[in-house]
């Protein structure tokens, strides 16, 4: 969402919320206490422990207006015709296996380079001004069903545009060729 690490939004039902219990303790989130036991605040203290984090909260408050300003279809359609754009483009390089479904898909491309090792490529593309993800992604099980032990990860946001993804599928050839 554009706005600082360290931060994030805690969204459900109020009903379950209540029935949940925290994790942590300390600060505003007890309403009292004694040497027996403990009372929660009301949500949402029931789940601010400690000291709050202030300066990524205005920062958060301040991305979520930012993309309040653009709109939430604005992002969205921008992703999706981003990563159409990017698939277009990956399908027509012989050198990529790209994982999952080809249409239905969020702004986020998983795939391989026979070859290629992924901490190479992220590395190669780096030197290029790319940053992708590489590894296993936390997604070990996955990884097994694909059966690969990792795999390259691309994502797209609104501040990406084709001439970003044409950089990256030329840096890619690039890096191929090295390989090659």
């Amino acid at each position: 969402m554009l706005g600082p690490t360290g931060i994030g939004i805690l969204y459900g039902k109020p009903e379950l919320l209540e029935k949940m219990q925290p994790f942590q303790g300390g600060g505003e989130m007890i309403r009292s206490v004694t040497m027996e036991r403990a009372t929660w605040n009301d949500i949402p203290y029931k789940f601010e422990a400690g000291t709050p984090n202030i300066a990524q909260a205005i920062g958060l408050g301040a991305a979520v207006k930012y993309i309040q300003g653009i709109g939430l279809d604005v992002i969205h359609n921008h992703g999706r015709d981003l990563t159409k754009y990017a698939m277009k483009q990956l399908t027509q390089m012989d050198s990529i296996k790209i994982h999952g479904n080809h249409y239905d898909r969020g702004p986020v491309i998983s795939f391989e380079v026979p070859g290629v090792h992924p901490h190479d490529l992220a590395q190669f593309l780096d030197q290029d001004g790319i940053a992708i993800r590489a590894g296993q992604l936390c997604a070990q099980p996955i990884m097994d069903k694909l059966g690969v032990f990792s795999t390259n990860r691309a994502s797209f946001y609104l501040y990406n545009n084709e001439q970003d993804i044409d950089k990256f599928c030329e840096s890619i050839d690039k890096t191929t060729q090295i390989f090659a």
